[in-house]
């Protein structure tokens, strides 16, 4: 080949070499454009639309969230005084992959604050765990103390506490809360959702290890809880739960209950219970002490049923107040029992009955009227359905249908045995005799209010029906007001300057075999007063009093203290002057009517 012609063709294997060189180019080119525009498109995708997960996703690998309560809501009495207010405190934590010295900081730690040495340890030794609560709530001694030892590791966190400044004072009514800020009892527990605060949130921030090394701000809602203001009075609470503890301890008895209640309106103004607790240190005591027994318990009422009884005889039309009826001599046998009244009697009105507490006279009445009768007014009442109050817990009691009762059934429950009712549910019956024959629901809370005093909701006057007639209600008030006159068995609660209707109840208690114990009795008197414009209706009961068990002696003086005391406070004026026969005898017991002639009593005659 000539030396021209190979030069060529070396010149077009260049250039297709060239040209070959230039397309792998291009394609590289391209390739790379393809996936710099798909990792751009990725780097959107992830960035504008999975942004919030991955921020999340990243946060959680070194973030941990802990939810401390919010600032409950206050509780007030009736005159706006606190009762129950949550106050600032601390609580001490630790981060144990800081804390280089696992055992030497919790021998210290554990002296300064009193607690377990060897729990402490093992909290701070844990290597899983970022962040461990040492003690909440310290007082600020014992985090002074812990402050002073400038140990490495360990946080001091600012949190609320429940506190009852009145200690004891109506304990079982407003019930307390735990340390995360949860009502567990009582008012605390019923109305948590109003009172409980925004919950407040706080970070432990973690290094790439896990290791815990700060805390985050706190951060908490613009608003505490909603503050209560109930119905109870502070001081006719002091006044209810003195004369309860006296009586109590002066009768060597296993507890009392007594409930002051407004008859017109149906508040509760004081609720007592002994024995007491305190709330702040509620653990130190045993839980059966923590029960509002007022409204959960249920207990066989005795005689102080005779009241409504009568008030279903009147309303039949077909006794009055001067209906008599033959009591028997003492005795009265329905089948194979025999029911007893200690006191012989014969001939007694029905005013009489209710006055010398005849349990054969009201058997007698019962008998008259009907079952049916009986039971649809005591229903009516309130017995066996409950008040609808709001407090936790409460109780319907115990009635059974009527068409199950046989005829001793029958004469039992006219005299308060063989039917259970609660405190509550006696005394709000009794204010519906009290309040001209209207049953009215009892209330504790009046109203509820936010945190810049604007109001949530509020309760007040609520009519549940008509029980009796006006004209009844009057019948009922003067016989009641007969019982504590001279001769009658409640003669120990009336007080001079004002006039009082009440009823005695003693009542025998069941044992565990299910049969009357012959030991054990509840002593009650429930009233109010003055008679014909009550202000104030109270119920004291009594459980198991050692000493004496007459509800005269035990439980009448009791009622008479709180009533007059409280009358006093209201600054009510006398309405008269009692006569003079009509004033208690203070050497209890020696009225002649004051003994056993009205204990509930019956007892089956032998084969």
């Amino acid at each position: 080949m000539k030396p021209k012609h190979r030069m060529l063709s070396a010149i077009n294997d260049r250039n297709v070499q060239q040209r070959r060189i230039g397309l792998r180019s291009i394609l590289v080119g391209f390739i790379f454009s393809i996936i710099l525009v798909a990792i751009g498109a990725k780097a959107v995708y992830l960035q504008v639309f999975c942004g919030p997960w991955l921020s999340q996703k990243a946060a959680d690998q070194y973030e941990k969230y802990f939810i401390s309560p919010g600032k409950r809501g206050t509780i007030y009495d009736a005159n706006h005084r606190e009762i129950a207010v949550s106050i600032d405190v601390t609580s001490i934590a630790a981060y144990p992959q800081n804390i280089s010295e696992p055992g030497t900081t919790a021998r210290l730690i554990a002296r300064a604050l009193k607690i377990d040495e060897n729990s402490l340890y093992r909290k701070l030794n844990s290597k899983k765990r970022s962040f461990v609560w040492i003690k909440r709530h310290v007082i600020p001694s014992e985090a002074d103390q812990v402050k002073n030892l400038n140990m490495k590791g360990i946080d001091f966190i600012p949190e609320n506490k429940r506190f009852y400044p009145n200690k004891t004072l109506a304990a079982q009514v407003l019930g307390f809360s735990g340390l995360d800020g949860h009502g567990l009892e009582g008012i605390e527990f019923y109305y948590n959702n109003y009172l409980e605060g925004a919950a407040g949130k706080f970070t432990v921030l973690k290094d790439a290890f896990g290791r815990g090394f700060n805390r985050g701000k706190i951060v908490t809602g613009d608003f505490g809880g909603n503050n209560l203001i109930l119905t109870i009075d502070r001081t006719i609470q002091y006044i209810a739960e003195s004369a309860l503890e006296e009586a109590v301890d002066k009768f060597s008895a296993k507890s009392g209950i007594a409930i002051v209640m407004a008859p017109k309106t149906g508040a509760i103004l004081a609720m007592a219970h002994y024995p007491i607790f305190n709330p702040n240190t509620f653990r130190g005591f045993k839980k059966e002490v923590w029960r509002n027994r007022a409204i959960a318990d249920q207990f066989e009422p005795g005689s102080t049923m005779k009241i409504f009884s009568a008030a279903a005889a009147l309303e039949s039309g077909k006794c009055t107040q001067h209906t008599i009826f033959y009591c028997e001599n003492g005795e009265y046998r329905i089948g194979k029992n025999i029911i007893h009244d200690t006191k012989p009697h014969g001939w007694m009105s029905l005013q009489q009955i209710v006055k010398y507490s005849s349990n054969i006279g009201i058997v007698k009445v019962a008998e008259t009227i009907g079952q049916d009768l009986l039971y649809k007014t005591l229903s009516d009442f309130g017995f066996g359905r409950k008040s609808g109050i709001d407090c936790p817990g409460e109780t319907a009691g115990s009635m059974a249908p009527y068409k199950r009762w046989s005829k001793i059934d029958a004469g039992a429950i006219s005299f308060g045995q063989g039917i259970s009712v609660s405190a509550l549910q006696l005394i709000t019956a009794t204010c519906a005799i009290a309040n001209d024959g209207i049953l009215i629901k009892p209330y504790i809370v009046q109203a509820i209010m936010d945190q810049n005093g604007r109001l949530i909701k509020s309760s007040g006057h609520c009519e549940v029906r008509r029980v009796i007639s006006i004209e009844t209600a009057g019948t009922l008030k003067k016989i009641m007001e007969s019982v504590t006159n001279n001769g009658g068995t409640g003669v120990n609660a009336a007080l001079e300057g004002y006039s009082v209707c009440g009823k005695t109840g003693t009542a025998q208690k069941v044992d565990e075999k299910g049969t009357y114990a012959k030991d054990k009795y509840i002593a009650s008197f429930v009233g109010f007063a003055p008679s014909q414009n009550p202000e104030v209706a109270v119920l004291v009961v009594i459980d198991e009093p050692g000493k004496e068990y007459y509800s005269s002696i035990v439980a009448a003086p009791t009622f008479k203290k709180i009533v007059f005391e409280t009358l006093n406070y209201m600054n009510l004026p006398a309405t008269h002057s009692v006569p003079h026969g009509s004033r208690v005898n203070r050497r209890a017991g020696l009225n002649r009517f004051n003994g056993p002639g009205e204990i509930e009593h019956f007892s089956k005659v032998s084969a």
